[in-house]
């Protein structure tokens, strides 16, 4: 499936990992406990600035902030838009 957006300069589109439902334990986490996730694959990536390239590319699993970027939807998924700045890490 191929997305209609093209992120701007260094902006980056990410779908986030589902939160977990159930504990190692096997404990079930309520709707209203559940962590907002911090993990998400890449993409959409934009073309960058012309002082900045862009490290990521489409596919990459990535960590990032809690509160990073702008959420979205788009064609019934969530998404979220956000500065290549704010990923964290490359996994």
């Amino acid at each position: 499936m191929t997305l209609n957006i093209k992120p701007l300069s260094d902006r980056v589109l990410i779908e986030p990992v589902a939160a977990e439902t159930k504990t190692a334990s096997g404990i079930f986490i309520p709707d209203t406990a559940k962590e907002k996730p911090q993990k998400g694959t890449v993409v959409a990536v934009g073309n960058g600035t012309k002082d900045h390239t862009m490290t990521v590319k489409i596919g990459d699993s990535v960590l990032y902030g809690k509160y990073a970027g702008t959420e979205l939807k788009l064609e019934g998924k969530d998404y979220l838009i956000m500065r290549e700045d704010d990923i964290l890490a490359i996994i």
